[in-house]
């Protein structure tokens, strides 16, 4: 951690900075997987909505 003091004696501290990197474009794999998951959260969803619909 990077800290300098001023004048009056106050500390200032300072966060290291993490290594900037590109993002990659996610493989045909991932992009099935992000799919699935997608659809499973939408059913999850809809299921949730019509439950609280049918029990009100």
């Amino acid at each position: 951690m990077y800290t300098t003091t001023n004048e009056e004696g106050i500390l200032n501290n300072y966060a290291t900075e993490p290594e900037i990197y590109s993002a990659t474009y996610p493989f045909p794999e991932e992009q099935r997987r992000y799919a699935f998951q997608g659809a499973m959260v939408i059913l999850l969803v809809a299921s949730l909505v019509l439950t609280a619909l049918s029990v009100s």
